[in-house]
């Protein structure tokens, strides 16, 4: 059983990085359920484990290896829920950066999950942790449990084959109006 002051202690460090992780948690998944599963999940982990963090000003840290290591045992259990992003955009952090409109960023999230989607498990990983949580080469290399320069590997390959695939996207785009209005901000109609 957890006592109170515990609990208190969790939600005082978990509310200033909640909605990322969560998302976070989300793009790791197939759908955007399973994403809210698997967060669930790691916050009940991070609430037995809490005791054994020493200093809170690594919280974000230790939650994100959390949530990572709750990943891996699911996706052992269960080889359907690999490291696949979110489908249902949030744009809630992603909204004010270019002043795009929901359909845009909602447009841009769905391309980017198509895109994640093809990565193999640890690219996606590092792709995730690094490019969209500011996570440092070497956090990444702590929460995968190998080398800076396997991330950087990673990372390295990552690119190119997202590279590759968005060029297969936007072939695929160019078919049809609305996508590519979306893109452009403008209506078809």
């Amino acid at each position: 059983m957890v006592d109170h002051g515990t609990r208190e202690r969790l939600l005082r460090l978990l509310q200033p990085i909640h909605d990322r992780a969560r998302v976070t948690a989300r793009r790791l998944c197939r759908h955007a359920a399973h994403g809210d599963d698997l967060f669930q999940e790691a916050v009940l982990r991070a609430l037995v484990k809490l005791p054994t963090l020493q200093d809170d000003l690594h919280f974000r840290g230790w939650f994100y290896a959390v949530l990572l290591s709750v990943h891996r045992n699911r996706a052992r259990r269960s080889f359907w829920r690999r490291f696949l992003p979110l489908r249902d955009a949030d744009v809630e952090h992603a909204g004010a950066l270019d002043g795009a409109t929901w359909e845009q960023m909602r447009f841009r999230d769905e391309r980017l999950s198509r895109a994640l989607v093809r990565l193999p498990a640890v690219q996606r990983e590092a792709v995730v942790l690094y490019e969209v949580e500011g996570f440092s080469v070497e956090e990444v290399a702590q929460f995968q449990q190998v080398s800076p320069s396997a991330v950087k590997s990673r990372l390295a390959r990552a690119r190119r084959r997202l590279r590759r695939t968005y060029e297969e996207l936007d072939t695929a785009d160019e078919r049809v109006p609305e996508a590519r209005a979306a893109i452009h901000g403008r209506s078809t109609r």
